[in-house]
């Protein structure tokens, strides 16, 4: 296991003038939820999440060294970067990145001898109201990892693969499950080997066949911008009255789900799974201030996926993120009747009908 001091480099053994790389990384939905953080973008209790396949960002990074003739105000004390988004500047990201390389810089001494293009897309529409801050992040700590990697060659893959996931953390909390998949450990539990605040590490046992190639339908219930971002959502768990005992339910759900995944009980997993989504949502419901991110449909989703399952005990079940969309989780052999069931009764539901098929994916990939 990695300390945070042993990320940041004594010296580099190579240079690099110019060059680009090319990173995916996905998207992750948590099964036991992360709410509520200390400083540095350390989680209040551990989670476990499912790494996607189809909902991902691509980002290419080009760098070239700065001109040692440039004046040294603008080469010593500045970052240097444009910022594409589909090819086009997109300028109210930037401050975004500009606070992440002010918090990684101790880490990547190298962030401000280069100029640098950051050309990003995701598969999944922008306006689609998928966070893409975790796919987002976690690309470009890949491709910042790529050229430390370069100029540092010797670098293990160990620690090039935790150290981008340490990174991604510190741009966006669950940015650090997307590095790696299937299954991903996010904060320190006691009886999970390796487990850490600092990254997310793969989940350490074996994993009941039930939960290979799951699926996780995506339901665009409300393709707006959030009413509330996470960081303030997370910063009104401090003082919030039944924050103690939430983080003491977040240990107890991944200990339950240590065993489930050992034995592939698909009943006890639904429980854990629906248990988190709605604590997630009645932590908001009861903050102050409080807010309710649900939308009617929201919940005309929830009550037909808990009818269909009672009436054809097939395992389906939902999950939420900080938002309205619905994520319909189920394995894959009874993806058939799972997507009968949603085309027959669950898109009208859904922002123009608009839904995403997704399944466990395997993390992030150099293009």
């Amino acid at each position: 296991m990695f300390l945070d001091t042993d990320f940041i480099p004594s010296k580099y053994t190579n240079s690099v003038k110019n060059g680009e790389f090319q990173w995916t990384a996905p998207s992750n939905i948590a099964l036991v939820k992360y709410w509520g953080k200390k400083e540095k973008q350390i989680p209040a209790n551990p989670s476990v999440s499912f790494t996607l396949n189809n909902c991902k960002t691509i980002t290419k990074l080009s760098f070239d060294k700065k001109d040692s003739s440039t004046p040294l105000n603008v080469t010593e004390e500045s970052f240097s970067f444009d910022l594409l988004f589909e090819g086009k500047p997109k300028e109210d990201f930037k401050p975004k990145i500009q606070k992440f390389f002010e918090r990684i810089e101790v880490y990547l001494p190298f962030l401000k001898e280069y100029h640098f293009t950051i050309d990003t897309q995701n598969t999944f529409p922008h306006s689609s109201g998928i966070a893409s801050s975790a796919s987002g992040m976690a690309a470009l700590a890949m491709n910042l990892m790529s050229l430390e990697k370069a100029l540092r060659p010797e670098m293990t893959e160990d620690y090039f693969y935790q150290k981008a996931s340490f990174l991604a953390r510190l741009g966006s909390g669950s940015a650090c499950r997307s590095v790696k998949g299937e299954v991903v450990v996010w904060g320190h539990q006691a009886n999970i080997t390796g487990s850490t605040d600092l990254y997310g590490v793969e989940y350490p046992y074996a994993i009941h066949d039930n939960f290979k190639d799951f699926q996780d339908t995506i339901l665009l219930v409300d393709k707006g911008e959030k009413q509330v971002s996470s960081t303030l959502g997370h910063d009104l768990m401090h003082g919030h009255p039944f924050a103690e005992q939430r983080f003491a339910q977040a240990h107890e759900n991944l200990d339950k789900l240590k065993l489930i995944f050992e034995n592939g009980n698909l009943d006890e997993f639904i429980k854990v799974v629906e248990s988190e989504a709605l604590t997630l949502h009645a932590m908001m419901m009861t903050s102050m201030p409080y807010f309710i991110l649900m939308k009617p449909n929201t919940l005309q989703i929830i009550n037909a996926i808990w009818k269909f399952r009672s009436e054809t005990q097939i395992p389906v079940c939902f999950t939420l993120d900080a938002g309205a969309n619905v994520h319909v989780l189920y394995p894959k052999n009874v993806k058939e009747k799972v997507l009968q069931f949603i085309q027959d009764e669950l898109v009208g539901y859904c922002q123009n009908g608009q839904y995403i098929c997704d399944q466990i994916g395997i993390g992030a990939m150099l293009l």
